[in-house]
């Protein structure tokens, strides 16, 4: 390097700067610095507006440590107080009331209990509509509150009524369409029994024999055209102090000598039967007037 370098190297070392220094801010300022505290103070609005409603909903709600509203969870399970709506279905194992307070299930419309099987098919439905309580179920029961006795049972085969007495008290009495098996039917006290057919024939049958008794009042069989009592091995045996057959045809008489008009004369009647069955009455000694002449006399 040359003197005249050195110099002048060193003199533009020497030389004061007139030149100020450049800083550069850090940080967020103007219109972004307005708009994050906007967006900050906006938050936290919304922050206290929900923590707002969230305490009001609590409030309102009823919020518990056990449930909420009507609503308790119990060790035993969930409890309901008051009156609560139910707007889907509700699947549950058993439901029951208070020991002092009746279950009342209520609907606008029909209320439906379905059962169902693992598989989620339908076993049994119970309906309560407004005309009628259907029941659909393999076989139907009603038992009694003390000891559990079926009252009332119905399945495909055969209806079972267990109570002690099965009464009437229609003014039409019950009808039966087919065949009735029952030991004993009685009236009420100081009422008729009236066992009628009004189309068809009444038949009654026993392997070891039919007992009708009227302890207090008549007995009284009537029917339009033939009464059969008929024994296939006994005998059909009449037992009263006076049997009376009414509106018996009398059979004529005819004697050949005249009569005597100085003795009084009375006549005696004979019960005679014809072999096709029917009953007459003809007078003592008279001829017959059945058109087969083996008739056969019962008494005189």
């Amino acid at each position: 390097m040359t003197r005249e370098q050195y110099i002048l190297a060193t003199q533009q070392n020497s030389l004061p700067r007139t030149e100020h220094p450049q800083f550069y801010p850090v940080g967020i300022y103007g219109w972004r610095k307005r708009c994050l505290y906007f967006f900050v103070l906006l938050l936290l609005v919304t922050m206290i507006v929900n923590l707002a409603m969230t305490v009001w909903i609590l409030k309102v709600m009823n919020f518990t440590v056990d449930g909420m509203g009507n609503l308790r969870v119990t060790k035993k399970g969930i409890r309901l107080e008051g009156i609560s709506e139910f707007l889907l279905p509700l699947y549950v194992k058993e439901i029951h009331s208070r020991k002092d307070s009746p279950l009342v299930l209520q609907s606008d419309r029909n209320v439906t209990v379905n059962a169902r099987n693992h598989m989620g098919q339908l076993t049994g439905q119970l309906t309560v509509g407004a005309d009628a309580v259907e029941a659909q179920c393999k076989r139907f029961e009603v038992r009694a509150s003390e000891g559990g006795k079926v009252l009332f049972s119905a399945d495909e085969d055969e209806i079972v009524i267990g109570a002690d007495r099965l009464k009437v008290t229609g003014t039409e009495g019950a009808v039966f369409g087919h065949s009735v098996e029952t030991p004993h039917i009685r009236a009420e006290p100081s009422q008729d029994l009236k066992l009628e057919s009004p189309t068809r024939s009444l038949v009654m049958e026993a392997p070891r024999g039919v007992q009708v008794n009227a302890a207090a009042g008549d007995l009284k069989a009537t029917c339009r055209k033939e009464l059969h009592l008929q024994s296939t091995e006994g005998e059909i045996f009449l037992n009263a102090d006076t049997i009376r057959l009414g509106n018996l045809p009398v059979g004529s008489f005819s004697s050949s000598s005249p009569p005597s008009s100085s003795a009084p004369r009375q006549t005696i009647y004979e019960l005679c039967v014809c072999p096709n069955g029917k009953l007459y009455l003809s007078p003592a000694g008279a001829g017959s007037t059945c058109q087969s002449s083996s008739n056969i006399c019962l008494w005189s």
